[in-house]
C-alpha cells in the first residue's frame, strides 16, 4: 500500500481541549514525525539517572517515570480509539482519568529503561496501525469522551501530546 499523507485535521475534528496538541505538530509528513520524535524522546530519556527519574517538579506532579508511563497509556488509548473509528465502529468511547491511572500505574516502581522500552513498542504499534489506514479511514469519526473526533485528529493528538510532555520534561524537570 502506498504511503498516505495524513492531512492536518480541521478544528471541528477534535475537542477544543486538544487544540494545543494539534497546533504543536509541525508541518510535514506526520508518520515521519511520529517516527523521529520517539527516537528523540528515547535519546532524551537515556540520559536520566535513577534519582532524576523519580523527580517531581512539585509535590502534586508526576515523576519522570510516571510521565513516561502516562505517554504509553495515553497513546494506547488514542490508538485504540483510532482503530475503532477507522473500522467504522460508532460505539461512543468513554474518557479516562489520566491522574487516577498514574496513581495506580506502578510506574515509579519500574526502571525508567523498561518504561522507555514500552513506550517505544507502543509507538511502533501506533505507526504500524496508522500506516495501514487509507485516506478514507483517516477521515472516519466517532465519539470519544463525549465529543466527535476523527482518526486523523487522534493521530495528530498522539503526536502533539508527546511533544507537549517532552517540552515539560525539558523545561520543568530539567532533562
Amino acid at each position: 500500500m502506498a504511503h498516505v499523507m495524513i492531512a492536518r485535521p480541521a478544528a471541528s475534528e477534535y475537542n477544543p481541549h486538544y487544540a494545543g496538541y494539534v497546533a504543536a505538530v509541525p508541518e510535514g509528513d506526520l508518520l515521519e514525525t511520529l517516527e523521529s520524535q520517539i527516537e528523540d524522546a528515547v535519546k532524551l530519556l537515556k540520559g536520566v539517572d535513577d534519582k532524576k527519574s523519580r523527580h517531581r517538579y512539585a509535590p502534586d506532579k508526576w515523576s519522570v517515570r510516571e510521565v513516561v508511563g502516562h505517554l504509553a497509556d495515553s497513546e494506547r488509548v488514542f490508538a485504540y480509539r483510532a482503530l475503532r473509528f477507522a473500522r467504522g465502529d460508532a460505539t461512543p468511547l468513554p474518557s479516562f482519568d489520566e491522574n487516577e491511572w498514574a496513581k495506580i500505574s506502578n510506574a515509579d516502581a519500574r526502571p525508567l529503561p523498561d518504561l522507555v522500552a514500552e513506550l517505544t513498542v507502543v509507538r511502533g504499534a501506533s505507526l504500524a496501525l496508522f500506516r495501514s489506514f487509507t485516506d478514507k479511514e483517516f477521515a472516519r469519526a466517532g465519539i470519544a469522551s463525549g465529543n466527535p473526533i476523527t482518526v486523523r485528529g487522534l493521530a495528530y493528538i498522539i503526536t502533539g501530546h508527546e511533544r507537549h510532555h517532552v517540552r515539560i520534561l525539558r523545561e520543568r524537570y530539567g532533562i
